[in-house]
């Protein structure tokens, strides 16, 4: 009896499981193309971010839109002033086939200056855009840099601006280190901010200030130049006074010695 040999079975190779690669999203160089300006109301000195004067800054904003797509991006520019890349930069994404909306960059909102209620604004404008069609769409829940959370009041800061606007801030850990924020529809979201820290200006409001702005530089122009008329007086008159004081002393001085001279010669 002899043995039955079977070929062996190819060897078949498994690969590794991948993650799927990251979906790319359009319109990554589109910059703000309409612009308003803001006013920032002067606050008192914070201990934590310091001065808090009157400022303006620029807000722009740009939308896209396609069948899966639509976005707003928005920036705060500030006269003077780079800032990084990164900051004072909010993406709101609307998905048309999963039907949500996300907000990004990815890094999160870092905002500058601090403590101004820029970063509440900005959050408000996304949310208004956000309603105004897909409030039935959901947002999607995201996770939040723990960078945030090393230092305390910046961490309270951001759960305060969070929750301000309906979302629920939630933590993995003891520490308060690993948090996030839950997804919920649209159209419950908050869209307010503090008016008492952030002014929108409109054209013909930015326009008077300039307006009321030359009148009282050439309020105070005027002012000043009858300011200078009476100094330039007053030296004229200075200088007839010590002129006149002059010859006094000199007049004075010869008649004592003429009166010196007489008394000795006699």
């Amino acid at each position: 009896m002899t043995d039955t040999q079977t070929p062996e079975s190819p060897e078949v190779a498994v690969e590794p499981e991948q993650a799927p690669a990251p979906v790319e999203l359009p319109w990554a160089d589109v910059l703000p193309e309409h612009f308003k300006m803001l006013r920032l109301v002067p606050l008192p000195v914070d201990r934590a971010t310091g001065a808090r004067p009157l400022r303006f800054v620029q807000f722009g904003r740009a939308e896209r839109h396609n069948k899966d797509y639509s976005l707003l991006r928005m920036d705060i520019q500030l006269p003077g002033q780079k800032v990084r890349k990164d900051q004072n930069r909010l993406e709101v994404w609307a998905n048309h086939q999963a039907r949500t909306v996300s907000f990004g960059p990815e890094s999160g909102l870092f905002m500058e200056p601090l403590n101004r209620g820029l970063g509440r604004f900005l959050i408000a404008q996304g949310v208004i855009w956000a309603q105004r069609k897909w409030a039935h769409y959901r947002v999607e829940g995201a996770a939040l840099a723990s960078k945030d959370a090393l230092n305390e009041d910046t961490r309270l800061r951001r759960d305060h601006v969070l929750k301000s606007h309906g979302l629920t801030v939630s933590y993995a850990d003891a520490q308060h280190l690993k948090a996030s924020y839950e997804g919920v529809q649209v159209g419950e979201l908050i869209a307010t901010w503090n008016g008492d820290k952030v002014q929108v200006v409109e054209i013909l409001d930015a326009a008077n200030m300039l307006q009321l702005a030359e009148q009282n530089l050439q309020e105070l122009e005027v002012k000043l130049r009858q300011q200078e008329e009476k100094v330039s007086k007053f030296k004229r008159e200075d200088a007839g006074l010590r002129f006149t004081i002059t010859c006094l002393v000199a007049f004075a001085v010869f008649q004592a010695g003429l009166l010196i001279w007489i008394a000795t010669h006699r």
